[in-house]
């Protein structure tokens, strides 16, 4: 074992129990106080951040506060949290971005404090209509994003002397961050519509917590201009983003920038088309008509003569011409079924009808890349190759009239990004003051412990043990009491010699430690064999009687 191991040990045995058990007390006492005063000098004072909240709020609280390392507290009653002293504002302002506390979203719990007595109808159709607003804003802030809302709505309603139903109507306000605000507000809209009786996605106005209106009156995302705008955009960005990846490899992200410019024709086209084919006839019906007719005809004949023109005289017809006819007809008709096909296609997407291209390359990079002792014909011929390159990722087109055009140019640093400001050193300080005083006090606390307690228990436990003087014996105790002999016969002590040193000596001081009084001598002899004292005692009562 190590020597100052060893001293430890012999030292530790050289206490004895008594000694050990008041070291170890000390010790235990000392570990005590730093424990107590690190507790409550590193224990920062706390404030109430917010009151009166539901125990859903606090648990979510809790949980948002835990996550961004700010310490927090619960009050006794549970509906209270408290925060660092210090901290308030950094709380509320990360809690406001998070949608919480939604405490003040009542929804259907309101019918739980409404009581059934004195109720009217309109403070029921009021209730319901708050307890409706706060279930639709509870299911708005479950979407991703969204991170407080607010919904106002206006039931139908029919008076006595209105001709007209007045139609439900329903406003929105959203606060948000990270999202595309205008597809959720669509969303927003056929959410409310569905959870209102009778209501119409146009009658839903959705806006945000700055005042700018995202969605109100027809769907705009139906209307042709906007869906022009949006293939637009959807196709410049995919073009954008083909050539960044085609670029990324070769100069970096950040050595590069792209612009694109696509017209698109968004135009629906119909085109129906009906196709016949002679070859493939079928024989659909066959109508046979037959006819047969036969006809005589006879024709009499009056004669010319006197006695037609005298009167009351007849007459005599005779016998005229006759004729006769027979017809007979046959008629056939076939009817035949020619195959046909019907064509009809209706085409909703789109063509780019031109594009344009504009890229800058950092001209730094391409130094670094050709060296420096670069000409500009290798750069010109380089940027020519990523020319060739970008026309090649985003389909590029001479005869549609495209136009791409790649420079090789300095970029100014610190244009991508804008700058924060950060907070002085004064207000760091500030912020960080009170933890100061607190880690300050209790170095100062740990320092002094361990200076007045620590230090000298670890310096009595390393020292060396010195070699204990040897108590004196029995008989050694017995010849230092008096004795009615040596108290009669007692002689003053000799006076100094001159030459002697005045004052006690360093033997004279550890006789006097050594040696106590006679009633401790006594008592010591008693401990040590008390059968002998007594002998002793009875021996000096003995002499005295003599005497």
């Amino acid at each position: 074992m190590p020597e100052q191991i060893q001293s430890i040990i012999s030292n530790l045995k050289a206490f004895g129990v008594r000694r050990l058990v008041m070291l170890a007390g000390i010790a235990a006492l000392v570990m005590a106080v730093i424990g107590i005063g690190s507790v409550y000098l590193n224990r920062p004072a706390y404030e109430t951040l917010y009151v009166g909240l539901d125990r859903a709020d606090v648990n979510q609280i809790g949980m948002v506060l835990g996550e961004a390392g700010i310490g927090f507290d619960v009050g006794p009653d549970g509906a209270s949290v408290l925060v660092p002293a210090g901290t308030t504002a950094q709380a509320r302002m990360l809690l406001a971005e998070k949608g919480l506390p939604t405490s003040a979203n009542a929804g259907y719990e309101l019918f739980d404090n409404v009581g059934a007595m004195g109720l009217t109808s309109f403070m029921q159709q009021i209730t319901r209509v708050r307890a409706l607003e706060g279930e639709i804003a509870r299911t708005i802030q479950s979407i991703a994003g969204i991170k407080a809302a607010r919904v106002h709505i206006v039931m139908s309603e029919r008076a006595n002397f209105r001709r007209d139903e007045q139609q439900p109507s329903a406003s929105v306000v959203i606060r948000y961050s990270g999202i595309d605000a205008e597809k959720s507000a669509m969303s927003i809209r056929h959410l409310v519509a569905a959870a209102v009786p009778g209501l119409s996605a146009d009658k839903v106005t959705v806006l945000d917590s700055n005042g700018n209106l995202l969605a109100a009156g027809d769907d705009p995302s139906n209307t042709s201009a906007a869906r022009t705008l949006g293939v637009e955009q959807t196709v410049e960005a995919q073009i954008g983003d083909n050539i960044r990846r085609a670029l990324t490899p070769y100069l970096g992200p950040d050595n590069f920038r792209a612009s694109v410019k696509a017209d698109v024709n968004t135009d629906t086209r119909q085109t129906e088309e009906t196709i016949f084919d002679p070859e493939s006839r079928v024989e659909r019906s066959v109508q046979s008509v037959r006819a047969n007719e036969n006809s005589n005809q006879r024709q009499a004949s009056t004669p010319a003569t006197v006695e037609q023109n005298l009167p009351e005289t007849q007459a005599t017809s005779t016998d005229g011409p006759q004729t006769s006819s027979e017809n007979d007809r046959k008629e056939e008709i076939t009817n035949y079924e020619i195959n046909s096909k019907k064509i009809a296609t209706v085409s909703n997407g789109y063509s780019v009808t031109k594009m344009s291209i504009a890229v800058v390359v950092n001209q730094q990079r391409l130094m670094t890349i050709l060296g420096k002792d670069a000409t500009p014909e290798q750069i010109a011929k380089r940027v020519a190759d990523i020319q060739k390159m970008v026309a090649s990722a985003t389909g590029f087109d001479d005869k549609r009239g495209d136009i791409i055009d790649v420079s090789a140019v300095e970029f100014i640093d610190g244009l991508d990004g804008e700058a924060v400001e950060q907070p002085g050193i004064m207000a760091s300080i500030g912020t960080h003051v009170g933890t100061m005083i607190n880690a300050g006090a209790f170095i100062v606390v740990v320092f002094l412990v361990a200076f007045f307690g620590l230090k000298p228990m670890a310096t009595a436990l390393t020292a060396r043990p010195t070699p204990a003087l040897a108590g004196p014996s029995f008989d050694d105790v017995q010849r230092s009491l008096p004795t009615p002999e040596t108290t009669a016969t007692a002689e003053p002590p000799p006076a100094a010699l001159p030459n002697s040193r005045p004052g006690p000596t360093p033997l004279d001081d550890l006789r006097q430690k050594i040696r106590p009084a006679p009633q401790d001598r006594l008592a010591r002899m008693v401990d040590i064999n008390e059968e002998r004292t007594a002998q002793i005692l009875r021996k000096w009562a003995a002499q005295e009687a003599a005497v």
